[in-house]
């Protein structure tokens, strides 16, 4: 080989090795540090696109579960207020059981239907006072149109929804998968048909009178049957609301191993790659300092 001054091959040669193992031990050293195997594009396209996908899904699902748990605490605040309408059919039938009664005359009977209605009143007062985020909840906002599925009548085109409430919780917009609707009957005095608000003639319209009193008993119980029937519905809601948050929560966490899987360093082998890199760097600077001393050689002729 040559030796020559103006170009100097092996310098040239251990510089850009030197580079090579700078630029990889650069790479180590940026993962290590993120914790993560793929930071941008160049690391991997493909699995840069799986990621990003199961990211959006993770974080769309971990949203469902509070979504799920915002409809349970919308059901727990619906039956909390039945609960108290519940405590008013009751003493309703107690005072018409009292005014079924032959030992009262017409003036008592009607201070007993004064209290009576007043608890009517106090049922629709509850269901229209009930609300959760500005959503009413009793007034039969959330009951839908007779003789229509929750589909047909839940209406969500608008500012504001009508019909059934839709508890949205997966990351799709699959009805058999993503969603489901919450629907809430209206219970307030005349949807119940209690109280002088009914209808005329319904069978709790008033108790003023002996045959009026007796007949609001069976009416009560319709009354609370239907109340009942709302309750065991908003319930098995409830029970359903918790066991879907169980299954997303195992579908979320199955999803962030398989996310971790693609896109979290392995630290145990990017440290051999680092310490590798690092070995190979240090040697590449020590070889481009020898190659550098050697055009020295050419001194000693010219001496």
């Amino acid at each position: 080989m040559s030796l020559i001054i103006n170009h100097n091959m092996m310098a040239d040669n251990a510089a850009r090795y030197l580079s090579i193992h700078y630029n990889n031990l650069s790479d180590s050293t940026r993962k290590l540090s993120s914790g993560l195997r793929i930071e941008n594009s160049a690391d991997d396209a493909a699995g840069l696109a799986v990621r990003e996908l199961m990211r959006s899904d993770i974080a769309a699902l971990q949203q469902g579960i509070r979504n799920a748990n915002d409809g349970i605490s919308l059901i727990q605040t619906a039956d909390g207020a039945l609960q108290t309408i519940d405590e008013k059919l009751v003493r309703m039938k107690e005072l018409a059981e009292q005014a079924a009664t032959g030992t009262y005359d017409s003036v008592q009977r009607a201070i007993i239907d004064s209290e009576y209605q007043q608890m009517a009143s106090e049922i629709t007062r509850i269901s229209m006072a009930t609300d959760f985020n500005n959503i009413k909840l009793l007034d039969g906002t959330l009951s839908g149109e007779a003789g229509t599925s929750d589909s047909d009548a839940h209406d969500g085109s608008g500012l504001n929804s009508t019909g059934p409430l839709k508890v949205h919780f997966g990351s799709g917009n699959d009805s058999d998968e993503d969603y489901y609707y919450i629907r809430i009957g209206a219970t307030t005095a005349s949807a119940l048909g209690v109280g002088n608000s009914a209808a005329a003639g319904s069978a709790a319209f008033s108790i003023s009178t002996q045959e009026g009193a007796q007949k609001a008993l069976d009416g009560i119980r319709s009354a609370i049957v239907s109340k009942d029937s709302i309750r065991a519905h908003l319930g098995a809601m409830q029970n359903r609301l918790e066991n879907t948050i169980a299954n997303i929560s195992i579908q979320a966490e199955n999803l962030q191993a398989s996310e971790s899987r693609v896109s979290d360093v392995d630290v145990a082998s990017e440290m051999t790659n680092f310490v590798r890199n690092q070995t190979l760097a240090n040697s590449a600077t020590s070889m481009l300092g020898q190659a550098n001393s050697l055009p020295q050689l050419a001194l000693s002729l010219i001496r």
